[in-house]
């Protein structure tokens, strides 16, 4: 779709920059891709909800106790 649009020279050349493109078409392209994927990311990760994370403490101390069970285990107390 061919359209005219008035860009801030600075912006351009900076989406030009980033985007590696070699033309202002191909920037602005680029960079609606970009935008799009990351709209796209936002809306999955907020359909899945939350999550209950382990912290790496809690997982240690899970560890720690594994240990410890299976050592009493195999020391039959």
């Amino acid at each position: 779709m061919k359209m005219t649009i008035d860009l801030p020279e600075e912006l351009l050349a900076d989406a030009m920059r980033f985007t590696g493109a070699a033309t202002k078409g191909e920037a602005v392209v680029k960079a609606v891709e970009d935008y799009n994927r990351q709209q796209k990311v936002k809306q999955l990760v907020s359909s899945l909800g939350t999550w209950d994370i382990a912290t790496n403490d809690e997982i240690e101390a899970a560890d720690v106790a594994d240990a410890e069970r299976m050592n009493r285990e195999w020391n039959g107390n």
